[in-house]
């Protein structure tokens, strides 16, 4: 190493070790601060303390009025994707601290932004209904490790992107709309992270098999330190080390086994991220981390006859299901699975569904690699009365459930996954 290239590794030190100073101090001061809001007033509202939720589903924040003027001078700041770029550029020059909790490439958390900006808009008319599902992921965000302190620092950048955008057609109308959307997710959000205080924010896993089925896609099992506490039909985020920060959703194929053991099924989708990570570069003995299971495709209290289809992947909750129905099944339930592929070699898990079917009369296992999915389905019997699941590729899931309701099956009565952020 040269003198200079010695100067310039103690300058980047310095400049890390200083920046590290300053959050440690930043998250120090916010902490005293909530506290002694606490103790002042201690029947407050973990999200309430902060200045955030003080807008919640029961207490008449009228969303639909936000809506109507961000709806109203969305062009002024349109495309999201540029306001979004903005934000992040504010947010980290003013607090470069904070570049470390996300991951690398910006591209999927941007993307993801996007996609909830959106749900909030077309969703503030039903603040009661969007709570529950930001309340949801306020818990997720825990495995981020995102403090209430942070959404300080991305309102700020938030009207800074704002103002950004609009230029000289800004009022204070419009930025007041976002910032009121703002809180009260945020509000939401606290809120679903308070109430989880005693679930971890993720779990420690070890790989302990991973097989190639494809190319382009593995079958993993990975076991827990800790009881991983999940649902059949239930998808839990996979972190892999070579991409910390980096999330991505898989459902678990596999009932719960005692033994602390959970299997993921994943396709590479491009090079480069997760899922390349855990395909092609991923073995067994390798550590990984799991965040807290969500999502419900088979509700407790019904107990009517099962329609299940999956296309793809997509097979990994099915089987988890089905495996489930093995040790738990209502008496006299019958159990029907369709599992589409393009041909025969797209079966990647035939050999264990044929194995689980196995002296199983109250399960009908049937492939089907010939014409449409959605038409062998609907064609194959009456479905009017039957509980349905279905999860694939999303082009595959809206065709079933269109076909479905088609044949008369109440759209009520077709679960499908329905992860927004995914």
């Amino acid at each position: 190493m040269t003198e200079q290239d010695m100067d310039n590794s103690s300058s980047t030190n310095t400049g890390t070790a200083t920046a590290t100073a300053e959050y440690d101090r930043l998250i120090a001061r916010h902490h005293a601060m909530r506290l002694r809001r606490r103790l002042l007033a201690p029947s407050s509202s973990g999200g309430g303390d902060l200045g955030y939720g003080a807008h919640g589903g029961d207490s008449g924040y009228d969303g639909a009025a936000d809506q109507y003027l961000i709806r109203r001078d969305l062009d002024l700041i349109s495309p999201l994707a540029d306001l979004i770029d903005h934000l992040y550029a504010v947010m980290f020059d003013h607090r470069p601290y904070l570049r470390p909790l996300f991951p690398d490439s910006m591209e999927f958390q941007q993307l993801h932004l996007e996609r909830i900006f959106h749900h909030l808009i077309d969703h503030l008319d039903r603040p009661a209904e969007l709570e529950r599902t930001l309340r949801q992921l306020g818990r997720d965000h825990r495995k981020l490790g995102v403090r209430p302190v942070h959404y300080e620092a991305f309102e700020e950048a938030l009207c800074a992107a704002v103002r950004h955008r609009a230029g000289e057609r800004w009022s204070e109308e419009l930025e007041g709309a976002w910032v009121r959307m703002l809180r009260f997710a945020v509000g939401a959000m606290v809120a679903g992270a308070d109430s989880a205080l005693t679930e971890p924010p993720y779990w420690h896993a070890v790989v302990t098999g991973h097989e190639r089925r494809r190319p382009d896609l593995a079958v993993l099992r990975v076991r827990t330190g800790e009881p991983y506490p999940y649902r059949a039909g239930q998808y839990g985020t996979v972190e892999h080390p070579a991409l910390p920060h980096t999330w991505r959703q898989y459902s678990m194929g596999c009932a719960p086994r005692a033994d602390n053991e959970v299997e993921f099924h994943v396709r590479r989708t491009g090079p480069g991220g997760v899922s390349a990570a855990l395909v092609e570069h991923t073995a067994v003995g390798d550590r990984l981390r799991l965040g807290p299971p969500r999502g419900s495709l088979l509700p407790d209290d019904d107990v009517r006859d099962l329609l299940l289809v999956a296309g793809g992947t997509g097979l990994a909750p099915m089987k988890a299901i089905v495996e489930q129905q093995a040790a738990h099944r209502p008496t006299g339930r019958l159990v029907h699975l369709f599992v589409g592929a393009r041909d025969r070699a797209d079966l990647y898990d035939w050999q264990s569904l044929a194995e689980l079917g196995l002296h199983k009369p109250w399960l009908t296992v049937t492939p089907v690699t010939v014409g449409e999915l959605a038409d062998t389905v609907a064609a194959a019997g009456d479905w009017r009365e039957h509980l349905a699941c279905v999860t694939g590729p999303a082009g595959m899931v809206g065709s079933v459930r269109t076909r479905l309701a088609a044949a008369g099956l109440p759209p009520a009565r077709v679960r499908f996954d329905q992860a927004l952020f995914r």
